[in-house]
């Protein structure tokens, strides 16, 4: 559920134009279409619960789903409305712009403290991975809504960037490898551990330290992911992790296979 309140409700009411039913210049086709972007069928039953006008459906969307969720969708409502301007559009040019100013700054509250994943997103471009994608997927959509999903996601992303690393260099290791095992064998085909630091090497030390790190990364998320993660059967009243936890989790895993695949590339 969005922490959205009815005066920012209201604000983004007005600026779509929302009060006869209508959204913009959404017709019911591309309504779904862009809803689509974002994995989201807008005209399911599930945002029908007040009626099923494309305005009573938004509203639903906007009460059911999470603060990032809606947030990043009304950052491109407001691009659309930019984009598209509505032929009987009564607001005046000033107070659009005030409340189009108002709007995004609410949408930036919303998606505050999110992970970025854009430098994962591009280092990975270049690979035919489709399971790659999707991981980078599922975790951007359940950061917010299941923690749990995020950080078992986390500790598979490690896990198949390790194993597209070794296939690619036509290094694979056989059997059923857990993931200490994947990460030190892409460690080391990289290059990237402790011993390859020529001690001459300025700041060799710190070097040392930080490949230590990484190589530490997958075995902590692996032990995050037994622990709160997706995978295994809890409690019945076990408390899992909140999102900040699922966001330091995804950003560490992040980090750390972006930093793979541009090695991988570039050596």
């Amino acid at each position: 559920m969005s922490s959205l309140t009815g005066i920012e409700r209201g604000k983004f009411e007005r600026l779509l134009c929302m009060g006869t039913g209508y959204v913009s210049t959404f017709s019911d086709s591309t309504f779904e279409t862009f809803f689509a972007n974002f994995d989201i069928d807008i005209h399911s039953d599930k945002y029908t619960g007040t009626g099923t006008s494309k305005a009573k459906k938004l509203r639903q969307f906007w009460k059911l789903e999470s603060d990032h969720l809606v947030g990043t969708t009304i950052t491109a409502l407001v691009k659309h409305v930019e984009d598209n301007p509505h032929p009987f559009d009564p607001i005046s040019e000033d107070d659009k712009t005030a409340l189009i100013r108002d709007c995004k700054a609410i949408a930036s509250r919303l998606t505050a403290g999110k992970v970025d994943l854009g430098h994962l997103k591009k280092a990975t471009a270049c690979f035919d991975a489709k399971h790659l994608a999707e991981q980078i997927h599922r975790i951007e959509r359940s950061i917010e809504s299941d923690p749990a999903l995020a950080i078992g996601s986390a500790k598979e992303l490690i896990e198949t960037c390790c194993k597209t690393i070794l296939a690619e260099r036509g290094k694979p290791v056989s059997g059923t490898p857990d993931i200490p095992t994947l990460t030190k064998h892409t460690l080391r085909e990289l290059k990237l551990v402790p011993e390859d630091i020529h001690e001459a090497t300025r700041g060799a030390d710190v070097l040392r330290r930080l490949l230590q790190s990484l190589g530490t990364i997958g075995n902590n998320l692996a032990e995050l992911r037994g622990l709160y993660g997706t995978g295994h059967g809890k409690h019945g009243e076990f408390e899992g992790l909140s999102p900040h936890h699922a966001r330091l989790a995804v950003g560490c895993a992040a980090a750390l296979v972006t930093f793979l695949f541009e090695t991988h590339k570039a050596s």
